[in-house]
């Protein structure tokens, strides 16, 4: 599937975009289909995401899904519906058999990306792979996580950064390790998850929203194959991560801006 989402008519990026969690299906329906008008319009090849459950909270009050059978069916219906795929995240290897009947690519977690069995259960389900680079790693370890999904049998990986931490409660992302992980799959920009700020003393997870096309811009200009956004209707009332996400009615003026710089970097 990466190579499909590389093969924009026009040599635009693709995206995977959309809510934090899935919190119900009005919403989730409501998100891809505002983001898929946009992205054919802009030829953006486009993968819808959404979490099933959110298994890492602050907190444990915080909210982490409305069931996991019924958000996956959730997303099954935004993909039959749309035509679109659909990209979730996985928490252990026995999810990643699940998941699989329902989406089409199966996100490993910033802080699972070594964890070889469940890289082994994704790769076997046949589905494509995203891997998010732990904040904690260089860009030249997340060689060896993509290599756990190749040596599976699985070639169809992307890597995707979404910062390293910085301080105790800040993220950076350090573009110069674009092209280390360009080598080892194509990349992929987490924005909105890499303007975090994590560990708050009232156990929220903040966010720096303002810097959200400021970050996309420099993903771009870096050579990212693809950028990831989370987005709500309102994200004050997000039920995760509302704190660094995108309104959804911002989405279309930025993914317009983002095209036309893709271009320009197309032309150098």
């Amino acid at each position: 599937m990466i190579e499909q989402l590389k093969s924009s008519k026009t040599g635009n990026f693709f995206l995977l975009a959309g809510p934090c969690v899935i919190e119900g299906e009005g919403m989730a329906m409501d998100i891809a289909g505002h983001i898929l008008e946009t992205t054919r319009k802009l030829d953006i090849p486009y993968v819808f995401k959404g979490s099933y459950r959110k298994a890492n909270r602050s907190r444990i009050d915080s909210f982490t899904g409305i069931g996991d059978i019924k958000a996956l069916e959730i997303l099954k219906k935004v993909r039959d519906t749309f035509c679109i795929p659909v990209v979730t995240d996985i928490h252990t290897p026995e999810e990643a058999a699940m998941a699989a009947e329902y989406v089409d690519v199966l996100q490993i977690p910033a802080f699972l990306c070594r964890q070889t069995d469940l890289l082994v259960a994704a790769a076997k389900t046949g589905k494509m792979v995203n891997i998010k680079k732990g904040q904690f790693l260089s860009p030249e370890a997340m060689q060896f996580a993509v290599q756990k999904v190749r040596d599976a049998g699985n070639d169809d990986v992307a890597i995707t950064e979404r910062g390293t931490t910085f301080g105790y409660q800040d993220l950076i992302v350090d573009f110069r390790g674009f092209p280390v992980m360009g080598n080892y799959a194509p990349v992929i920009l987490d924005v909105t998850h890499s303007l975090q700020q994590p560990n708050q003393t009232a156990g929220v997870t903040g966010g720096l929203p303002h810097l959200i096309e400021t970050l996309a811009r420099c993903g771009i200009a870096a050579g990212a194959s693809g950028l990831f956004m989370e987005t709500h209707q309102n994200p004050a009332v997000a039920k995760s991560d509302g704190a660094n996400m995108l309104p959804l009615g911002k989405i279309d003026g930025l993914l317009e801006r983002l095209t036309k710089l893709k271009m320009s970097v197309n032309r150098l």
